[in-house]
């Protein structure tokens, strides 16, 4: 079986390799556009003058296809892996952008970041992010601390909604709904609102709402009849409102914008453990606005703020546990909040041969948290309280920088093709203090469709809430979980690539990079110094907390490349190769957080009494995509995706890795699985798409002890309502 997904995985490189990527296909009149990108200079470029690896996910890629959310549209996208991206709709989706861990992505919606300051490692659930109200969306990948400062360590994502429209009343509205297993469905529906006055003005209005009769989040492998099995399916429902007034001319961009978040959902408690009274609702308030103002052509000036509120409620009532009708007497609760602020203000001036952009802000975030448990046993009634409230846990950072991008002319008309851009940041922590980050990079154009480029750059990752404050206490040795001594995560990157493009029908791009991350925080158990590792017993544990102890080391490689075959025919694709390992050594213990008392890691179930080397990264696997598009007609675009996901670590709970167990790596299969979508325009106005996903029903493991979806088929109908005469928009397929 493997060797059958090895051969169709070359299989897809040999398609690749052979041609690739594309342009929507047009089925009533096309325009070609200059794609430009904002995320990766902070100004706007095209794609084939920046030096670096960027891609932009338009509105019209959007819906020419069927996504759950955000989560779907990225995992084909070159290095990122998604993971749960293909378990049950409302499940965690966690990303892993060019070997990094979830956290060192930097999400944003228009410019504003996007996390969860409550969670353990702050890393934002990416099916949070639903395919509504987005007018693109922009990837940049690798360190970019530079410019957007924690968490930029992978790359950063880009989410922009839409603002003005053409003038009068516009609305997009689509229901798509279908089934991806047995006695499972999902509906949705989506109504986009807009009126644009002459003058610049515009009002937005999105609501979204979704309802999702799912799997069973976990596998089932109890096949004894006699005993008690009584699994549940994992539902959920799912509600956005969002609006956005504003006013947009040559000078002015000034918008208010509020979106609102809310979601309930059945989970279970871990891999092949289902659990039929847990419940998740999860809540977020995005309020921002910005101002831009152009006095003139070649200048601007920007002030972006934001508030973002997001509340976890997690509640896990009394279960049966056997046939006889028995109750756990078990009932607990958990209630995450987490605030985030942001206020910047950049400059941006544009030279006739270089370009300056520089900017100042404050960073706040603040959580608490409240844990309630209850259990009433033979042994009598246990019960505690945790409330987070009164230690008001928040954290500032300031920071300031600056980027410029110089041509080579300004020299000599002989280095006219080469591009230096270089910038620094500074950030004042409110706990760790000063950190200073950098980049430098290089970039020489051979000619208008050829561009080489490298880039050198460091990064840093600031400690959670979670990981700095939480006060949970073991008595015994009066260790407290969390770690105000903590220092932030640093890296240093480097990237090499080149942009080309042929008769603007043939297009690829290859980036080989390094990245070395310093200081990585991880979870540990701490156990009685005076004993042997391996006479250790439960006794002798003496509590938990956080360390900087390891270093991570990734490389890879990204090949994308892009084909217009025919006016008809298209073909897209990318492969990405990615590797690495994780040191640990215990010269870098903070002995006066442990009381030098021995260290295991949680992660790996390894005792950091010597140096330790770890090979391979988890949940980080080698993928391919490839995607055929083909319109035998105007009207009808047919479009088949492949993606390849290769074998790949994961992790599961081994009790036997000391007296408590920890986590033991474990090998995934590799799988490849075929979507085929089907997209009519019955009218200017009415379209209909129909997806068939995971064509061939392929049994495969994302996640081991979660299910997966078997196959799907859905079906979206559009209807647009534009002023003005209906044109279709193609991409240009050069950089």
């Amino acid at each position: 079986m493997k060797k059958k997904y090895l051969r169709s995985a070359g299989t897809i490189i040999a398609l690749l390799i052979s041609a690739t990527t594309i342009a929507q296909t047009d089925t009533v009149k096309t325009k070609q556009l200059n794609t430009v990108v904002i995320s990766a200079t902070r100004s706007e470029k095209k794609i084939l003058d920046i030096g670096r690896s960027v891609t932009i996910i338009t509105q019209e890629e959007l819906k020419n296809s069927i996504y759950n959310n955000v989560a779907d549209v990225l995992a084909v996208q070159e290095g990122i892996s998604i993971i749960g991206a293909s378990q049950n709709p409302g499940s965690p989706e966690n990303i892993f952008m060019r070997g990094t861990n979830s956290n060192h992505t930097l999400i944003m919606i228009d410019g504003m970041p996007l996390s969860d300051p409550s969670s353990t490692n702050r890393a934002l659930d990416l099916s949070e992010l639903l395919l509504t109200n987005i007018e693109r969306i922009e990837i940049v990948r690798g360190s970019h601390s530079t410019l957007y400062g924690s968490s930029a360590i992978g790359g950063v994502i880009n989410i922009i909604t839409k603002k003005k429209q053409k003038d009068g009343f516009n609305a997009d509205v689509d229901i798509n709904g279908g089934t991806f297993g047995k006695k499972t469905s999902q509906l949705n529906e989506n109504v986009f609102l807009n009126y644009t006055f002459k003058e610049g003005f515009y009002a937005n209005i999105n609501f979204m709402n979704e309802k999702v009769n799912g799997l069973d989040a976990t596998v089932d492998t109890v096949t004894n009849p006699l005993t008690y099995n009584h699994r549940d399916r994992d539902n959920s429902e799912t509600q956005e409102f969002q609006y956005k007034l504003g006013f947009k001319n040559k000078k002015w961009d000034v918008y208010a914008a509020d979106k609102i978040f809310n979601r309930s959902a059945d989970i279970d408690k871990s891999a092949y453990t289902d659990d039929d009274n847990y419940t998740l609702d999860v809540k977020r308030n995005n309020l921002n606005y910005g101002v831009a103002f152009s006095p003139k052509e070649n200048l601007t000036f920007k002030l972006n703020a934001g508030y973002s509120y997001m509340k976890r409620y997690a509640k896990n009532d009394s279960s049966i546990i056997d046939n006889a009708g028995t109750y756990d007497h078990t009932y607990y609760d958990d209630n995450y909040e987490g605030h985030i602020t942001n206020e910047e203000l950049t400059g941006n001036y544009r030279g006739n041969k270089y370009e300056i952009v520089a900017g100042a802000g404050l960073l706040t975030e603040a959580m608490t948290a409240q844990h309630y448990y209850y259990n009433n046993s033979m042994w009598g009634v246990y019960e505690t309280k945790t409330n987070l409230d009164t230690m008001n846990i928040n954290v500032r950072t300031d920071y300031a920088f600056l980027h410029a991008e110089l041509d080579g002319d300004l020299i000599n008309d002989y280095f006219k093709p080469f591009t230096l851009a270089f910038g620094g940041r500074f950030s004042s922590h409110q706990l760790f203090g000063n950190n200073f980050t950098y980049e430098i990079n290089p970039s020489l154009k051979l000619n208008d469709n050829t561009l080489l480029f490298a880039s050198y750059s460091t990064g840093f990752n600031a400690p959670s809430l979670y990981q700095l404050y939480t006060p949970d206490l073991y008595a015994f040795s009066g260790i407290i979980r969390g770690n105000k001594n903590l220092k932030p995560e640093t890296s240093q990157s480097i990237e090499a690539g080149i942009k080309q493009n042929i008769d603007n029908k043939f297009s690829f791009s290859i980036s080989v990079f390094w990245s070395q991350i310093d200081n990585t925080i991880e979870y540990v158990y701490l156990w009685n110094k005076n004993k042997p590792i391996d006479s250790l017993s439960f006794m002798d544990y003496l509590g938990d907390t956080y360390l900087n102890i390891g270093k991570l080391t990734n490389r890879g490689i990204e090949i994308s490349l892009r084909s217009r075959i025919s006016d008809k025919f298209n073909i897209s694709g990318n492969i990405s190769l990615v590797g690495g390992k994780l040191d640990y050594d215990p010269q870098l213990i903070d002995t006066s957080k442990t009381k030098e008392n021995t260290v295991q890691l949680y992660s790996t179930g390894d005792f950091i009494n010597k140096k330790t080397e770890v090979t391979g990264l988890v949940r980080r696997p080698n993928t391919a995509n490839i995607s055929f598009d083909y319109a035998p007609i105007k009207p009808l675009l047919l479009k088949l995706d492949v993606k390849y996901i290769g074998a790949k670590n994961d992790v599961y709970y081994n009790s036997e890795l000391g007296p408590m167990g920890a986590l033991s790596i474990l090998g995934v299969q590799d799988y490849m699985l075929l979507d085929f979508t089907a997209k009519y325009n019955i009218t200017k106005a009415l379209s209909a798409v129909v997806k068939v996903e995971n064509l061939l029903n392929q049994k495969y493991v994302e996640v081991y002890g979660f299910a997966t979806r078997g196959r799907g088929v859905y079906l979206s109908l559009r209807y647009v309502i534009s002023p003005g005469p209906k044109r279709r928009v193609i991409i240009d397929p050069t950089f």
